[in-house]
């Protein structure tokens, strides 16, 4: 979720943490059909043209001959030292140009790239205890302390690139990502009645609450297309969820849905920040069904932010955020944070235009500034698709905005991981 948090440690140290499978059957009747899902809206590139923001700065953060890296939104990002250090995850394996992703079937590894001067330069790590890599799950021991000053989570859940586990389980880190241990699962989520049922389809995003206590936002989705073991969801789509710790991990509890289940359409990848008033913010990636001019039904994806002032014990719609793709295209999840002098960032991409889209709020997502394009040099693949976005947001310790997304250029056409640094905002 690629989601997607904000959490401030009680000592002033600041941690950011910002955080589906297929979409039943739409997806694999198109699929089937032999569209691709990435695929480019002819007559949506030229539709707007938004203002460049001043000052943004790209660098690679990763980028390798012969090698596709992608979605950082699947995988994670943390700060430390107020967003001096940074920390963002991601998926790699062989290029393999082809219909959709470029990314072979096998030899996929998920690594992360670290910076120690807010973004300009990075380098890359493989922890020897993490994703793809590991154990079976196991019970959660618990005595995890939440505000350790070193501190990170990772989630792992199913239907992603380079995670399987349906049932949901969690790395943690009391060294900034340099060691991990786990994966230890969610103890008790899983029985709840809520979740009957489901697949847990979760990324990584949590707001740390105290020593012992944590939200996480995660997303389930029925087992069976017919929903027969899952009758409390209308349709098949995921839709994201609160779950909480009190104990430091040794237990786990349903607390919300943050996007009704009456809801048609999909609603995954929670992008959450909280305010200065307590109050907390998700963004959500979301897909739904539209029809042409032939009424024939096609997938298109938006995000929409939702708003809760009781610690996420209820929500309510505040905004549609913005478009992010039209027919074929499966969308892109946002990545927000909360800005020092009040305001809300969110970080998309727009499939359609293929462009990395940055927008503010100044009344906690309830409504929103004007688009920014953060990026539009994409180049496109010989499917004229934009296999591009999936972000993670953060501030740095210069109060300059960190955009981390996957991206492919005329230099680096396989698909990488880079950054715009956006100092004026």
């Amino acid at each position: 979720m690629e989601t997607v948090t904000n959490t401030t440690h009680a000592n002033n140290k600041q941690m950011t943490m910002n955080t589906t499978r297929t979409l039943g059957i739409w997806i694999a009747a198109l699929t089937m059909s032999g569209h691709s899902l990435l695929a480019a809206e002819p007559s949506a590139g030229n539709a707007t043209n938004p203002p460049a923001p001043q000052g943004a700065k790209n660098v690679v953060v990763f980028a390798e001959p012969g090698s596709f890296a992608g979605w950082p939104a699947n995988n994670g990002v943390w700060t430390w030292n107020d967003g001096k250090e940074i920390l963002v995850g991601f998926t790699k394996g062989p290029f393999v140009e082809q219909e959709g992703h470029n990314i072979g079937k096998t030899d996929r590894k998920n690594l992360l790239a670290r910076s120690t001067d807010g973004g300009t330069t990075w380098s890359t790590e493989e922890p020897s205890n993490f994703v793809g890599k590991s154990a079976q799950p196991v019970a959660s021991p618990g005595e995890i302390n939440f505000e350790a000053p070193g501190f990170a989570m990772r989630v792992m859940a199913d239907g992603y690139h380079g995670s399987t586990d349906k049932i949901g389980s969690f790395f943690i880190s009391e060294d900034k990502g340099k060691n991990w241990r786990g994966p230890y699962r969610f103890n008790g989520l899983m029985e709840d009645p809520n979740l009957a049922g489901t697949d847990c389809t979760s990324r990584t995003g949590y707001l740390v609450t105290g020593p012992e206590s944590c939200l996480i936002f995660m997303s389930a989705r029925p087992i069976d297309k017919n929903k027969a073991k899952a009758p409390q969801f209308i349709d098949g789509w995921d839709k994201s969820y609160v779950a909480e710790t009190t104990d430091g991990g040794k237990s786990f509890h349903f607390v919300s849905w943050i996007a009704p289940l009456s809801s048609r359409n999909r609603a995954v990848m929670p992008a959450v920040c909280r305010l200065k008033d307590g109050s907390i913010v998700a963004a959500m990636r979301c897909n739904r069904v539209e029809r042409d001019a032939k009424g024939e039904g096609y997938m298109a994806g938006h995000v929409d932010a939702y708003g809760s002032a009781d610690n996420g014990k209820t929500w309510s719609f505040l905004s549609r955020v913005g478009e992010t793709g039209g027919a074929m295209q499966n969308g892109n999840p946002p990545a927000l944070v909360a800005l020092k002098d009040g305001r809300i960032a969110c970080a998309y991409g727009d499939r359609r235009t293929a462009r990395m889209i940055i927008r503010l709020s100044s009344d906690g997502g309830k409504t929103w500034g004007d688009e920014l394009v953060a990026r539009d040099d994409f180049q496109r693949g010989k499917d004229n698709s934009s296999d591009m976005g999936y972000p993670r947001l953060v501030t740095n310790h210069e109060n300059h905005l960190v955009v981390m997304y996957y991206w492919a250029t005329k230099d680096n056409p396989q698909g990488h991981i880079a950054a715009t640094i956006l100092t004026s905002y």
